[in-house]
């Protein structure tokens, strides 16, 4: 415990000079207002930027839950969300170059089989090796694989696809089905060839994060790890801090944050009592913005 104190603090004496800060893409229950941030200069310690920056319009319910937010080269911010419970075969999509405003936004669909329940938690990330984004999420789509312990309609696997211009996309692949229900995935690069899942195993004996490892963004990966998480948390975001890695997951029964420090995605270290996230605010992901950007949304 010692040894993770000393590296968050010299973390803390070196952020002070950054020209960047981390921004968290939030939303509130119900989920009907819009697009929230939370920012903070350390990646532990996190303030909320007033306001509500994009409102739902698309989808059959209109919410907006699980906002994804990645820049690509071109300084193009991308959005995605969740943009119903249940009847949506895509989800929203808009864009902004300032986080302040945003495009039309426009519903995409992914999921052509009719029996597809939903399409939740879409996760985006920018793949370098092929100049593409890639897009993931999880859905259900009764009686495509074994159930376990869950209902039918509760059996998620993830999915993906990939796009140059968020126009045409590639055909709907499934990436990953590690045996049991899963959603609420993301993957964070941690050198050449070799990438990390963080996800949510979200059968009912569970409902904690685990992990697996891939050597390309669309697999294949490996099996899944055991749990390095407490029960009933979701929606992993992760900050890359000095010398290792935050991973945020919402803790939906206490209505707050658990926060867990790794190196290596192989040693966990619950940090919660370190960090500090305002009340009210779910599950997003974590990115960083210039402090231009940031101010700008602060006025």
């Amino acid at each position: 415990m010692k040894k993770i104190l000393a590296v968050l603090t010299i973390f803390l004496a070196l952020v002070s000079c950054s020209s960047e800060y981390y921004v968290y893409s939030s939303f509130h229950e119900p989920a009907t207002d819009g697009l929230r941030y939370l920012y903070s200069k350390d990646g532990l310690h996190w303030d909320s930027i007033p306001g509500i920056w994009l409102r739902p319009e698309v989808g059959k319910q209109k919410v907006l839950r699980d906002p994804s937010i990645q820049q690509t080269p071109d300084g193009m911010y991308h959005l995605v969300w969740t943009s119903s419970w249940r009847g949506d075969r895509g989800f929203g999509y808009a864009s902004s170059t300032d986080l302040r405003h945003w495009s039309k936004e426009h519903f995409i669909e992914v999921m052509s089989d009719t029996a597809t329940v939903n399409v939740w938690a879409p996760e985006l990330f920018y793949d370098e090796s092929h100049k593409d984004m890639m897009i993931f999420w999880a859905s259900c789509i009764p009686h495509k694989f074994n159930r376990g312990t869950e209902e039918e309609d509760n059996n998620h696997r993830l999915y993906y696809t990939t796009t140059r211009d968020f126009v045409h996309f590639t055909p709907t692949k499934l990436l990953f089905d590690p045996g049991f229900s899963c959603i609420d995935a993301m993957i964070v690069k941690l050198g050449e060839k070799r990438y990390v899942m963080v996800l949510k195993d979200n059968t009912r004996s569970n409902r904690n994060l685990k992990v697996a490892f891939a050597t390309c963004p669309q697999g294949p990966w490996s099996p899944a790890s055991q749990s390095f998480s407490e029960e009933f948390v979701e929606g992993p975001a992760v900050a890359k801090v000095k010398n290792g890695y935050i991973i945020y997951a919402d803790r939906y029964r206490k209505h707050d944050f658990a926060a867990y420090f790794t190196r290596d995605f192989t040693h966990f270290k619950e940090i919660s009592d370190k960090t500090s996230i305002p009340e009210g605010h779910k599950h997003g992901t974590i990115f960083m913005a210039s402090k231009r950007i940031v101010k700008g949304l602060l006025k």
